[in-house]
């Protein structure tokens, strides 16, 4: 992550905050990682994320990415999507121990069991929201009414008070894995907050 925050992007303590590719864009400097780095910037990361399905995925992948290089995450993505029936919350909140056991096989996901217990539980965590708004409701309820876009490595947070409030949040619903690190990371990557740098032609804000 952004050092802690910025999921698992590659050591951008070491890097500079824009790149210019070769294509002559400016981008984040964590987007010259690799080629799915690059890609996913481009495409995905900051981009408002809406929908319940999409929300526990990135939540889901958030939690699994602690203590990883994103890169894992996002190459294993695929293999995360086939394992959780496409995060689909119903399916997933139904697993029982013999799922357990079958995920803690499976070598194309990240086979730690407290993490896999846990995408069960946010699971079951989801179902329940659907009775007071849902997941989504939920989540972008916890974005901030104003953010600035970072123009150094210093200026970008490990946390904030809304990720802060949302992880708090999350918990006394019946989440795990979800601090206010891992979901400030969540919010960045889901758009929640812009923290593409003052310069990045991806920058919305």
């Amino acid at each position: 992550m952004w050092c802690v925050a910025w999921s698992g992007r590659p050591s951008v303590a070491e890097r500079a905050a824009l790149i210019i590719g070769p294509d002559g864009m400016a981008r984040c400097g964590w987007a010259d990682g690799s080629d799915d780095y690059r890609a996913y910037h481009d495409s995905e990361w900051g981009v408002p994320v809406r929908g319940e399905r999409a929300l526990y995925e990135r939540i889901t992948l958030e939690a699994f990415q602690s203590g990883l290089a994103w890169i894992t995450i996002l190459r294993k993505r695929p293999a995360f999507r086939a394992a959780f029936a496409d995060f689909d919350a119903e399916v997933v909140a139904s697993y029982g121990p013999d799922d357990v056991e079958r995920l803690m096989q499976d070598a194309g996901i990240v086979r730690n069991r407290r993490k896999i217990d846990a995408a069960i539980t946010n699971a079951q965590a989801v179902l329940r929201l659907r009775e007071s708004g849902g997941l989504d409701e939920f989540v972008w309820s916890h974005a901030p009414a104003a953010h600035q876009r970072p123009g150094t490595l210093a200026e970008v947070p490990a946390q904030t008070p809304e990720s802060v409030a949302l992880a708090k949040a999350l918990k006394k619903a019946g989440f795990a894995h979800v601090g206010p690190t891992t979901m400030y990371a969540a919010m960045q990557a889901c758009g929640l907050v812009d923290d593409h740098f003052v310069g990045c032609f991806r920058g919305t804000s």
